[in-house]
């Protein structure tokens, strides 16, 4: 029998902006990886995807059950796009094995923002 587990998380664009503006790479470099930061771009829509996958990462985390703890840290969920734009989760480190441990299928994530709030909803299957 397979059952689910999913994780939400809702963040305001604002605040990421703000943590972006104010401390800059120091901000970036710890919580997004080269290739999130990439496809995020530059420009004003840079923030809202950056926000969604900040948002991304704390539904992964949710659907984890740990939240940022157990040697975890933010680039050990990364979320990049498939050749459709389709949002797709790569773990690594303690969120990978982690993620081993309970048996977790593939995660599915869906990213939604507006102007002002980032939205993320990340769902797995577990294998019994």
């Amino acid at each position: 029998m397979k059952r689910l587990v999913n994780g939400i998380d809702i963040v305001e664009i604002p605040r990421i902006k703000g943590m972006l503006e104010k401390h800059g790479e120091h901000f970036s470099s710890r919580v997004f990886t080269e290739k999130e930061i990439n496809l995020a771009g530059r420009g004003r829509k840079a923030y809202e995807k950056l926000a969604g996958r900040f948002a991304a990462k704390e539904a992964v985390f949710k659907l984890l059950g740990t939240g940022l703890r157990g040697g975890m840290n933010w680039k050990d969920v990364e979320t990049v796009a498939d050749n459709l734009g389709r949002p797709v989760v790569n773990l690594y480190g303690q969120t990978a094995l982690r993620a081993k441990k309970m048996n977790l299928t593939e995660i599915a994530l869906s990213i939604s923002h507006t102007s002002q709030i980032a939205a993320a909803f990340a769902s797995a299957g577990i294998e019994s």
